[in-house]
This record gives structure tokens, C-alpha cells and sequence, in this order.
């Protein structure tokens, strides 16, 4: 078992890395040396800018619940669906005030950088 000092962002952490093979090393849970660890801060999407009547897709995922139906009204920030990327939920929300026009995808849809999730008028 070896242990190493590692620097990310400005915090240390410890790591022990033990030697399995001649080419595989595991290595254990970090712990911090300094200044505790943040916890992840939880952002909604930013899928387009204000003023797009096309609310695109910002990252590859899969749509795991639509929040809107076509022909409903939505406030800039409401949520229209919900993308899974990396294991993460991320809100799709509203960039602007509008009414649906249509929901290009469906749940369970694969959706990859820049597809129009739906649109808005």
C-alpha cells in the first residue's frame, strides 16, 4: 500500500493506492487533508439562449419524463423534461416565456448534443 498526496482545485486529499498486478492499481476512498470536500451543487440546464423558439438538448442522454403537453403555456425557468446524462437527472427548463409547440422526443428517447427536445411559440 502507498500513499499519495493529490491537489484538486486547491485541497489536498490522501489517497492509499495498493499494487494488484504488474499493470492494475485500486484506489481507495479520498479522504481530505484540508477543507472538507463541497457538496455538488444541483443546476438546471441551460439548453439555449433567450429568444430560441427551440429548446435543444445540452448534453447526450435519455428523456426520462416530459413535464409539458403541446399547446401549454410555460414561464422562462418552468421545467419541461427531465435528461439523464452520466447517471445525472438534469432539469430542461424554459428559456422564456411561450407555448409549447411541440415535443420532438418521447420518454425513454435517446437524445444526443443538439437535438430539439421541443419547441416553443
Amino acid at each position: 500500500m502507498k500513499k499519495f498526496n493529490i491537489t484538486v482545485e486547491g485541497k489536498t486529499y490522501e489517497v492509499e493506492v495498493e499494487e494488484i498486478g504488474s499493470t492494475a492499481a485500486a484506489v481507495s476512498r479520498p479522504t481530505p487533508a484540508s477543507a472538507p470536500a463541497a457538496a455538488p451543487v444541483k443546476k438546471p440546464a441551460a439548453p439555449v439562449r433567450a429568444g430560441s423558439n427551440e429548446v435543444r438538448a445540452p448534453m447526450p442522454g435519455t428523456i426520462l419524463q416530459i413535464k409539458v403537453t403541446e399547446g401549454q403555456s410555460v414561464k422562462a425557468g418552468d421545467v419541461l423534461c427531465i435528461l439523464e446524462a452520466m447517471k445525472m437527472e438534469n432539469e430542461i427548463v424554459a428559456p422564456q416565456d411561450g407555448v409549447i409547440a411541440k415535443i420532438h422526443v418521447a420518454k425513454g428517447t435517446k437524445a444526443a448534443t443538439g437535438d430539439i427536445l421541443i419547441s416553443l411559440k
